[in-house]
């Protein structure tokens, strides 16, 4: 098998920019790019996304939005109600529930503002770090690393962190990965790990990282 170049990140966003710029985007920066970009909005629909498909979670949140797209209003919906608005998503009753709640504490603890820690954020039912990380990364510009399922994977795959659960996938990443792609991490390897870099038989031989790819627990001419 032909020798690998090192890995070099700089290349490897420039190419997942070139690779991902036809490819639907994830779902938070989606609904950023269709004016959700408030904290609030960005906080209710990374939870929606828990277990959701994209195209799906961008159709509820369009549709919650709709009527419903601040603590104030979230709050003031009725619990049925808003499990029917969130028709589609999994788990639509817990999830009403959970951002009943959030929104009222958003009101009644932080004076109507999004907390815009991953401690403040975290101390809400149903908020773990990677929708904690999304609400800072994309409702609030700040750097984060929101790591779901493809971005562990295809980090793992290349080689450029080694660990088991996307909990550390994060914590690798905060320690190496250039602050300056912390962002953007999620928007390009959600649709590349769709798209090219899949969980079964990914398409590494027209993959434009191939030549710098470990391709760490694959075959070496998939």
């Amino acid at each position: 098998m032909e020798a690998k170049a090192p890995f070099d990140v700089d290349e490897a966003f420039r190419r997942l920019r070139i690779a991902t710029a036809g490819l639907p985007k994830a779902a938070m920066f989606e609904l950023r790019d269709r004016g959700h970009a408030s904290p609030f909005e960005q906080l209710v629909g990374a939870l929606i996304s828990a277990r959701t498909r994209d195209e799906t979670t961008t159709v509820v949140c369009e549709r919650l939005f709709d009527v419903a797209a601040t603590p104030d209003a979230i709050s003031a919906l009725d619990e049925d109600r808003l499990a029917l608005l969130l028709d589609g998503a999994t788990f639509p009753e817990p999830k009403a529930r959970d951002l009943r709640r959030i929104a009222r504490e958003i009101l009644e603890r932080h004076d109507g503002a999004v907390p815009d820690t991953m401690e403040g954020l975290t101390a809400f039912r149903g908020v773990g770090p990677k929708i904690a990380a999304l609400t800072l990364a994309v409702g609030f510009d700040r750097p984060a690393i929101a790591v779901d399922v493809h971005v562990h994977r295809v980090a793992n795959r290349w080689g450029y962190v080694a660990t088991a659960t996307p909990e550390r996938t994060m914590d690798a990443l905060a320690a190496k990965l250039p602050q300056r792609y912390w962002i953007e991490i999620n928007e390009r390897l959600v649709p590349f790990g769709k798209a090219v870099c899949t969980g079964v038989r990914p398409r590494c031989s027209t993959c434009p990282l191939f030549s710098m790819c470990a391709q760490v627990g694959v075959g070496a001419h998939r």
